[in-house]
């Protein structure tokens, strides 16, 4: 029970106690001046006290023991009440580290398509204002692609070495900053296109960096990590931020640049992803690796030196991964689902507006309806592929079944949205939503793959996929445009190629695709 006495004292008490984490509670408040009585002080000292010792033999049967232990619903908690001591401050505090860091990585991604399509709407007036044609801003809109391309093997061998988060939280301030300095080049063409080749090399990191976060946390099924049974659900959710971002993307953009101008938007995002770099800050260091078949901590190298950073790129097994059927399937499969998906990421809000004839803000909104079904998409399809693992499905047939869905979906959409059969605008854009948001089956096909087959090198094979998985945003969106200029036909430029590639890389996929985990060793190498 707590003593209460209340007697005058002029010495003035400083900090009290911190006794949340003691036996004995005893607590001694700040001296009281009662604003009626300036010359009176008086000090309130609460305290309360438990047993002193812990009794660690267990009861028997047929002799109960009372032990006078404190109650932890009464005394302690009327006292937290009391001094104004939350123990369980902040909401988040007992949050699993792994949660958290899944969250903070999607988010990431949220940012990352905001600053990827905030161009797409941009270029609309930028084009106006600039006079360029669509091969210039074409031209524009792929340089994101050369810097995307060319950091994805050196993002997955610095997610290795450093650590996910580590390259994470470089690369999402190394885009940040380079899209606001976007308004302040557009006027000079190289330094425009060098802004954009920026903007790539910190977004090109993220994925690697993404999986080697979800890596670390699997494949063990202690509380610490993630059940593999939900690893579906994890990339799910952490490469679904990528749609939340299209969809705020474009529901922002419009408004904000119909009521300041096109530079404001790239000022605003790229302020997120600072902001977003600050409070990754304070998230706790600690991670998860995998050595072999056992899982351990580890923390990032604070001293690595340029031979020891020589030494672990020759200790890769490059010759064992490219000797696999399985990883030329992901390969192929990753850039046949890029074709698709960045070339409808940078031309479709141009096309619902030239071809549609629908104006900037109405672009937009339709433009935001594939990225915003592909979320409910991605959370219905994390669910269908670990209720089918979890239920004895083999996880090689559940990645097929979804990656079969993700491209021949969209290839039919768009085959039904090319030919002219006197459809209006919204019945073609709705056909094109459908078909956008089932591609988003691939996330728990080809996504999840990297990390079936090798969770110690998943993001470097998944730099492997995503620098080819890059070639058709560098490749096909500035030829989407030279051939819009030639033939000016949105079937033969847009969607003839990237349903050739959806069907083609079904075909590659059902026939070489494997999810069984693949032992890659430099012994192979020779």
């Amino acid at each position: 029970m707590a003593r209460l006495s209340l007697r005058p004292n002029n010495r003035l008490f400083s900090s009290p106690l911190q006794t949340h984490n003691h036996p004995f509670l005893s607590l001694s408040l700040y001296t009281i001046t009662p604003p009626s009585f300036p010359h009176l002080k008086s000090r309130v000292k609460c305290s309360a006290s438990g047993t002193e010792r812990v009794r660690e033999s267990k009861k028997l049967p047929n002799s109960p023991v009372k032990e006078d232990l404190p109650n932890p619903g009464s005394d302690s908690k009327a006292l937290s009440t009391e001094t104004g001591i939350e123990q369980n401050w902040p909401p988040w505090k007992n949050i699993p580290e792994r949660y958290k860091l899944i969250g903070a990585t999607s988010l990431a991604f949220v940012i990352c398509n905001m600053d990827k399509v905030n161009l797409s709407i941009a270029i609309i007036p930028m084009s106006h204002q600039f006079g360029w044609s669509s091969s210039v801003a074409g031209l524009v809109q792929s340089s994101f692609f050369w810097g995307y391309a060319l950091s994805q093997l050196p993002g997955g061998w610095l997610s290795k070495i450093f650590g996910g988060r580590k390259v994470l939280e470089i690369g999402v301030f190394t885009w940040s900053f380079a899209t606001a300095l976007v308004p302040l080049l557009a006027g000079f063409m190289p330094g425009l296109i060098f802004s954009r080749i920026l903007v790539g090399i910190g977004e090109g990191v993220s994925p690697s960096a993404a999986t080697d976060l979800i890596a670390r946390h699997v494949p063990n099924l202690d509380e610490e990590t993630i059940p593999v049974g939900e690893r579906s659900r994890a990339v799910g959710f952490v490469f679904g931020g990528l749609s939340l971002g299209s969809v705020l993307g474009l529901l922002l953009a419009p408004p904000i640049i119909q009521t300041f101008n096109w530079e404001s938007v790239f000022y605003l995002f790229g302020l997120l992803g600072i902001g977003w770099f600050i409070g990754f800050q304070f998230l706790g260091e600690e991670e998860v690796s995998h050595r072999g078949d056992e899982t351990t901590t580890s923390h990032k190298p604070e001293n690595t030196t340029r031979e020891e950073l020589g030494n672990s790129l020759k200790e890769i097994p490059w010759k064992s991964f490219f000797k696999s059927s399985a990883v030329w399937a992901m390969i192929y499969t990753h850039f046949c689902g890029s074709w698709g998906h960045y070339t409808c990421l940078s031309w479709l809000p141009t096309y619902f507006s030239e071809a549609l004839s629908l104006n900037l803000r109405d672009a937009a909104w339709v433009s935001i309806l594939p990225p915003l079904a592909s979320i409910f998409v991605t959370s219905l399809a994390s669910q269908f592929a670990d209720y089918l693992i979890s239920n004895g499905v083999e996880t090689t047939t559940v990645r097929k079944i979804c990656q079969t869905i993700a491209f021949v979906a969209p290839a039919i959409c768009m085959t039904l949205s090319s030919v002219d059969i006197g459809l209006p605008p919204w019945e073609i854009a709705g056909i094109l939503t459908a078909g956008l948001a089932l591609s988003s089956f691939a996330l728990s096909g080809l996504y999840c793959t990297h990390q079936d087959i090798s969770p110690e090198y998943a993001s470097i094979l998944l730099g492997i996929t995503n620098t080819v998985g890059a070639v058709p945003g560098i490749v096909g969106v500035a030829l989407t445009g030279f051939l819009l200029d030639s033939t000016h036909s949105w079937t033969m430029s847009l969607f003839a190629p990237s349903i050739f590639f959806y069907l083609t890389g079904t075909v590659v996929w059902l026939a070489f695709a494997s999810s069984k985990p693949q032992k890659f060793t430099k012994d192979h190498d020779s």
